[in-house]
């Protein structure tokens, strides 16, 4: 599959994984495909856990649970950001920096033939941040912000239809 097919066909999948390991390999390329996305002045804020192993994710869906996707995923990519200074008068672009990641890696896992869901909500549930980052052993100074889990579809799914481009992009000007 080439880039723009597999930007045509990334989608978030919210239903169950078939019980399938993802191969350590395929991970591994995804991940790399993450790490390769740019960041502002090329700080690369980003960086990942992989999480394969069958105690780690039941526990993990523990921590948040609700989730089909998550609850039922051979793997999950835990996101972490550096957490920013507070101190700092520099503007923070630790989110754009780690969208960019999260995008190449969902790129890169469709690329493969998986599924995956982006979640960041999982935030909200209290003492759910410290506690992934207590399970994956994130240090002082880094923040799980986004999980996702990823493998094969149990029920086959197809891309929500987007708007035309007429409706969203303009040549030269804006003209709705």
């Amino acid at each position: 599959m080439d880039v723009l097919e597999a930007i045509a066909s990334r989608h978030s999948y919210r239903g169950a994984f078939r019980p399938v390991k993802v191969p350590r390999e395929h991970l591994r390329q995804i991940v790399e495909a993450a790490l390769q996305a740019p960041s502002a002045s090329n700080s690369q804020t980003t960086s990942y856990v992989i999480v394969d192993d069958p105690d780690v994710l039941a526990r993990l869906a523990q921590i948040v649970p609700g989730s089909l996707a998550l609850g039922t995923a051979p793997a999950v990519l835990v996101v972490l950001v550096d957490r920013p200074d507070p101190q700092s008068e520099a503007p923070d672009f630790t989110a754009v920096n780690y969208g960019a990641s999260v995008e190449n890696a969902m790129l890169a896992l469709t690329g493969l033939g998986y599924a995956a869901l982006w979640m960041e909500g999982w935030k909200r549930a209290p003492g759910a941040v410290v506690a992934v980052a207590e399970l994956v052993g994130a240090p002082e100074g880094m923040v799980p912000t986004v999980l996702v889990p990823l493998g094969i579809p149990e029920q086959p799914v197809t891309p929500r239809e987007k708007r035309p481009f007429e409706e969203r992009a303009w040549w030269n000007r804006y003209s709705a």
